[in-house]
């Protein structure tokens, strides 16, 4: 029913809006729920966007305005008047405020930045001013901050007075007179207690906290091991400057699973969605790889050519290229996807690499030889039906057999390596990506696979 309803109040509005009919227009604001506004505003014109904003009250302006996609919000920074753009910027929550400025060219961000009361400019200011990709920029400082000294009864006043705002109540932060934190406490502790109980009373003093400078994967790793709805940031002087909640780490959680995936598909990090990506920007975002990638495949063929002579002696070794270079490729993406995914979850680090390497030796020695024998089945039972590999078939099904374990050993062992190798000199392990992986293993793979012909078949095909 409720769908239903809001549908309905949906298409009326967007009669109401295409009529130009105001009065009803205003009529219709006051039932409609900023989640239907937010659904609607990409379906209409930039001059009913700028009509229904102008209608709508302040507390629904702010919240549509903040829960829009960034490249909206960037277009309605145009469209709405200064005054009704200042009261929105000064309402937006800190995070999602700083989270616009970032995204806009100098001269809007200062323009917002006139806009903005003094208390908001600072705070804003000092937002920015943290290290891109730290958790100062995504930090809020909408938080509850108590002293050790007060009773319950001074903090649950305290709340009332200024909580209306503030982005959580769940958890309230202990400091003291110079503002470092001393503790956490949730507020259910508060209510379980007498109103005359201080709070150092009931204070354990153990609390976890993220140092404004920690990058945004630390910080998701630190509340999926603490199951926190929100955790406290400070300085290095221990100072609590704001807090990050779960929703928001929610959100940065999905675009780092997004880039890391972008990037195993040797694609240079999206920073819009697929479809709002401009087409020029998405050609030269997977150019750059596949140009790197041609460039790797070149040497492939530098290979093969070296191994001319033994390929015109035996063609039948280029019956089975495929097949190897194909083993060594899967087996080292297979390998690579696994310790980008176990890196990300922290089940292992850059210190476990010795134990990774010998997991993945014994791994792939034990792939390499089960299709190392399918190989040599293959061969085996094509000879027995048309006898097209001649008298020598054995000594050729057992280069295949021996060169495929070599390979897919090589390959797993590369592709576990490679994440860890790059992240130890500070770059992204999803660069590390498959395809990139399998280029490297082919041309390594065709090495191993005519030095083993041309050990195992010297005397008699070669």
């Amino acid at each position: 029913m409720s769908n239903m309803a809001e549908n309905t109040t949906h298409n009326q509005l967007m009669a109401m809006l295409q009529a130009n009919d105001v009065p009803k227009i205003k009529l219709a604001l006051e039932d409609a729920s900023v989640h239907e506004l937010v659904d609607m505003l990409p379906e209409l014109s930039p001059q009913q966007q700028s009509l229904l904003f102008r209608h709508m009250d302040r507390e629904s302006a702010y919240q549509c305005f903040e829960n829009l996609e960034l490249n909206l919000q960037e277009e309605l920074l145009d469209l709405l008047p200064n005054r009704q753009l200042q009261l929105i910027v000064n309402d937006m929550s800190p995070d999602k405020r700083t989270a616009l400025l970032e995204e806009l060219p100098n001269d809007y961000i200062n323009r917002l930045l006139t806009l903005l009361t003094p208390k908001e400019r600072v705070v804003a200011l000092s937002l920015l001013g943290y290290p891109e990709n730290s958790i100062g920029r995504l930090m809020t400082p909408d938080y509850i901050a108590i002293h050790p000294d007060w009773t319950v009864q001074q903090v649950l006043d305290h709340i009332r007075e200024n909580g209306e705002d503030k982005e959580t109540l769940n958890v309230l932060y202990i400091v003291d007179d110079k503002g470092k934190l001393i503790d956490d406490i949730r507020v259910r502790e508060i209510l379980l207690n007498d109103v005359t109980t201080r709070i150092d009373e009931i204070s354990d003093g153990k609390f976890v906290a993220l140092n404004v400078t920690d990058d945004e994967e630390t910080t998701i790793t630190e509340f999926k091991q603490h199951n926190r709805v929100a955790l406290p940031v400070v300085d290095l002087a221990g100072r609590l400057l704001g807090i990050v909640t779960i929703d928001d780490v929610l959100q940065l959680a999905e675009q780092e699973d997004t880039e890391d995936i972008q990037k195993i598909g040797a694609v240079e990090a999206l920073e819009e969605p697929y479809m709002d990506t401009p087409l020029p920007l998405m050609i030269r975002k997977r150019a750059v790889w596949l140009i790197v990638l041609f460039a790797g495949e070149l040497l492939t063929a530098s290979a093969m050519s070296y191994y001319e002579d033994e390929i015109s002696k035996a063609l039948v070794l280029m019956l089975f290229v495929p097949l190897i270079v194909s083993s060594g490729g899967n087996s080292g993406s297979q390998a690579s996807t696994l310790i980008i995914r176990a890196m990300a979850l922290g089940e292992v680090t850059i210190s476990d690499w010795l134990k990774i390497m010998r997991r993945e030796i014994i791994s792939g020695l034990v792939l390499g030889f089960i299709l190392g024998t399918l190989g040599f089945m293959r061969i085996f039972i094509f000879q027995q039906i048309s006898h097209i590999y001649g008298p020598h078939w054995y000594l050729i099904g057992f280069t295949v057999a021996f060169a495929v374990v070599g390979v897919v050993t090589w390959g797993t062992v590369m592709g576990s390596m490679l994440p860890l190798l790059l992240k130890r000199f500070g770059f992204d392990p999803a660069t590390s990506s498959t395809p990139f992986v399998a280029t490297l293993v082919d041309v390594t793979g065709l090495i191993i696979y005519f030095t083993i012909a041309m050990l195992l078949l010297r005397g008699t095909l070669l």
